[in-house]
């Protein structure tokens, strides 16, 4: 039995929880309630969590469940133990917070442990297995996407475009001249694996385009920028810019926006990243890097519902077939080029790279598993 000062705190917990909560009748499985911790970029932002949360929706309609969306305002644990402590089936946490989660803090025992009759789902990473391998916690679900296999198509895709500059883009276009400056800028939110997947992948597929066309390009990166404030991301996508890049990767949420938005204004490119983000710059993002947080929350939910989440491997990868990741056709920014022939021909080399990657000709550094890029193997990127 639990000490009643413990349950108090609990029950404090919940009552300071954001969130919504929907009952929906229906067919097709057992009734399960469904709980989400949203990431610190909440639940309204450019995809990540706005992708998982909508697909809760429409799931959890056709399957007959319960859901609650939540916003925490005292911290991840304090959620996951809340909503498992009231009973919640099965619980996606978006954020990269997994210390208490799978190895207990402060003396407390792991809550996947206290609590084994929940299910918990955490993304970017796979905290749940032991030095030997095994895995920690049964009852803990790890997803990765394959983003630095999309982010590798982004690079290589971006050198191209770039190298071919004065044959795509025209009026309305004010890209540094390739014989002044060879660049490229990356922004992430947070110093982590869960944004090094993004970097590591993009430098490779930069330096495999770079290396075709035996040059060289300076590479610019910024990895704190956090998540919410668009302002930040103009003005670090303006110090780029500044410096000759041509294209900023927005791996920052919100703040890509503000990237987004400064490429416009100096008639330069950005790439975004989670949902298809091509239209809301038309001309000026080359291409988003897809990560569809849906796919999985629909795949786990119904398995949850069906009784088969037991039999789920504790590890899942959503690779470039499976439709949560890879990256756009680049369709709406092939509407501004002048050249579409010449595009089309780079879209080709695009997805022949892609073959390779599936075929594993090529294998891309991939930092969620722990991997770690040797930049002695992109000698064509200068990492400034």
């Amino acid at each position: 039995m639990k000490k009643s000062i413990r349950i108090l705190g609990i029950i404090l917990a919940l009552t300071m929880l954001l969130g919504s909560m929907t009952v929906f009748g229906g067919e097709g499985g057992k009734e399960i309630r469904v709980a989400f911790v949203c990431s610190s970029a909440g639940q309204n932002d450019t995809g990540y969590n706005k992708s998982a949360c909508d697909a809760i929706k429409v799931v959890a309609e056709e399957i007959g469940a319960q859901y609650k969306i939540v916003e925490p305002d005292n911290g991840v644990p304090a959620a996951l133990e809340a909503l498992a402590e009231d009973g919640y089936d099965l619980i996606f946490s978006l954020e990269y917070d997994f210390e208490a989660l799978v190895n207990g803090v402060g003396g407390s025992a792991p809550i996947a442990e206290q609590y084994p009759d929940t299910y918990f789902v955490v993304f970017n990473a796979n905290p749940n297995v032991n030095e030997d391998g095994s895995v920690k916690h049964k009852n803990v679900i790890s997803v990765l996407f394959d983003v630095h296999e999309a982010s590798y198509l982004a690079g290589y895709a971006y050198v191209q475009v770039n190298e071919n500059q004065d044959k795509l883009f025209g009026e309305g276009y004010k890209l540094t001249p390739v014989d002044e400056a060879r660049a490229v800028g990356f922004v992430g939110g947070t110093n982590s694996d869960g944004i090094l997947v993004f970097s590591y992948g993009f430098l490779e597929g930069l330096e495999k385009a770079a290396a075709e066309f035996d040059v060289t390009y300076d590479y610019y990166a910024k990895y704190d920028a956090g998540f919410s404030d668009p302002a930040i991301g103009s003005t670090v996508a303006g110090t780029h810019f500044d410096a000759g890049a041509n294209i900023v990767f927005a791996d920052c949420g919100v703040v890509g926006d503000g990237i987004t938005s400064k490429a416009k204004e100096v008639g330069k490119l950005a790439i975004q990243v989670d949902a298809d983000l091509d239209a809301t710059q038309p001309g000026y993002i080359l291409t988003s890097v897809l990560k569809i947080t849906g796919v999985p929350v629909d795949t786990i939910t119904r398995a949850c519902a069906s009784g088969e989440i037991a039999q789920m491997d504790n590890l899942q990868s959503y690779n470039l077939d499976s439709g949560a990741t890879g990256i756009t056709d680049m369709s709406v920014i092939k509407e501004h080029v002048a050249d579409q022939a010449l595009f089309d021909e780079i879209i080709g080399k695009v997805n022949a790279v892609a073959d390779q990657i599936r075929s594993g000709e090529i294998v891309v550094t991939n930092a969620q598993n722990g991997e770690v890029l040797d930049f002695a193997t992109v000698p064509h990127i200068n990492v400034k």
